[in-house]
């Protein structure tokens, strides 16, 4: 199988480039740096805007595109300017690989096109039990997944199957976000964040890469995936088992008003949840399906 992998570098796109290699596939990474994978995969660069001919030749053939392409939303302050970064490095990179798939013959084009979006799709969805039917919610990172998943929807008119995976917290070891939830807790400072009642939908890596390699599998999943764990939990509850795992305190409550004035829009990551299940997954078997175990190998 050829698979081409967007973002391949990355958290998610180096474990998932890794378990392609391990299992013989042909794999191909878009990477818009020089950077090389040490999985032994070969690197192409690509600007992640432009549908050329030589990206499509990249796609030829191939059975499947993975796109985990875009800026990282936790890494800086949402300015006006750092918002449209993050919109335009998600909705450029999928709009080029649909358009370059566009300029193959059909009978080279790739089976399916895999794409990265959000959980964040449905907004703050309070205490309502959200699944893949939800309607977009009013919210920043939910317009972008608007946009997002409508770029990666286009494919359809080249015949091509997308499907959408709805990614929430990943929990692994070299996860950024995960460092950072966990770093208070190590300094003893750990607790909530805001009132701690919002959801808090998660899934480990392991699972996640296998959840691409089901929908690349399964002709049957296109549209959304919520990619979650089945065992959701509260910020709060969350808060405890990262303390418990790492033998600490959860008794230094983070308020609301503080992360907005240090964060502003972007304590959004922090202080909204979604209460999310998966309908198109209800048989997947999962590696870390409780959130115990999952933590226990993510900070380990």
């Amino acid at each position: 199988m050829k698979v081409v992998v967007a973002g391949g570098t990355g958290l998610i796109g180096s474990r998932l480039v890794g378990v392609l290699r391990a299992a013989g596939h042909d794999t191909v990474v878009l990477s818009r740096g020089a950077a090389s994978t040490d999985e032994g995969a070969r690197t192409v660069q690509w600007d992640a805007k432009t549908a050329s001919g030589a990206l499509a030749e990249e796609l030829r053939g191939a059975d499947a595109v993975v796109n985990l392409a875009g800026a990282d939303i936790g890494a800086r302050r949402w300015t006006e300017g750092r918002k449209q970064t993050i919109l335009a490095s998600r909705v450029d990179s999928t709009s080029a690989l649909v358009g370059a798939i566009g300029q193959l013959p059909e009978d080279v084009r790739p089976g399916v096109l895999v794409n990265s979006s959000g959980i964040g799709y449905s907004g703050d969805s309070g205490q309502e039990v959200v699944d893949e039917d939800v309607e977009p919610g009013l919210t920043f990172l939910a317009s972008v997944c608007v946009e997002w998943e409508a770029a990666a929807g286009d494919v359809a008119t080249h015949g091509v199957r997308a499907t959408m995976i709805r990614t929430p917290v990943v929990l692994a070891r070299d996860a950024r976000a995960l460092r950072l939830m966990a770093l208070p807790f190590r300094f003893f400072m750990g607790g909530r964040l805001g009132s701690g009642d919002q959801w808090f939908p998660w899934i480990h890596i392991d699972d996640l890469v296998a959840v691409v390699l089901r929908v690349i599998a399964d002709e049957s999943l296109a549209g959304p995936v919520n990619a979650v764990a089945p065992d959701l939990r509260t910020q709060r509850q969350m808060a405890r088992e990262i303390a418990r795992v790492l033998r600490r305190p959860s008794a230094f409550p983070t308020p609301a008003w503080l992360l907005r004035m240090a964060l502003g829009e972007q304590a959004d990551l922090m202080l909204h949840g979604q209460r999310a299940v998966s309908n198109r997954l209800e048989d997947f078997a999962f590696s870390y399906p409780q959130l115990p175990e999952a933590l226990e190998e993510a900070l380990a």
